[in-house]
């Protein structure tokens, strides 16, 4: 037999792992579905809606992530949304308008804005797609976007399978 030590190859092939999930948020994502405050479905009467927004407690919202939106096809004015803004703003921790799954895509995507480049200056990058949480396309185009002009090497996959995406020249 021989005796030859086990090297782990894939950890000394210097690759800088980065895991998608470390864009995404814990956070529940709470929502408010203006829908609910159309008159006969379709409109919205700013007598009643300005009733709904005094008589509504925004502490419910106390630091959390806030999505608005409308979850049917109606005549929903602007000031609608600038009314629930203005008094939800004071508790939350951030307030979105639209459906809740662009709003994770939304947090995702600033994250990835906000990557601070020089930990993966000069670096073999390996993004790890699979995890727990599904991500929307954008965030992988926006990362590789974010990655490509300062890394030596990016991939895409698991360590032990890898599709090559860029390489510097």
């Amino acid at each position: 037999m021989d005796d030859k030590p086990i090297v782990n190859k894939i950890a000394n092939a210097g690759l800088n792992v980065l895991e998608m999930s470390r864009f995404t948020s814990d956070e529940e994502i709470q929502t408010i579905d203006i829908a609910s405050q159309l008159w006969q479905g379709i409109a919205l009467k700013e007598k009643d809606f300005r009733a709904y927004i005094s008589e509504t407690d925004w502490s419910a919202f106390d630091n959390k992530y806030v999505a608005v939106f409308c979850s049917v096809d109606a005549i929903v004015p602007n000031w609608a949304f600038m009314l629930i803004a203005s008094s939800l703003a004071p508790h939350t921790q951030h307030i979105y308008f639209g459906k809740p799954a662009e709003y994770a895509s939304y947090i995702v995507l600033q994250r990835i804005e906000k990557l601070d480049l020089e930990e993966f200056r000069d670096q073999r990058v390996m993004v790890k797609g699979c995890g727990d949480k599904a991500i929307d396309f954008s965030a992988f185009g926006a990362l590789a976007a974010r990655l490509t002009p300062v890394v030596k090497s990016l991939m895409f996959g698991e360590p032990c399978s890898t599709v090559p995406v860029y390489k510097r020249k």
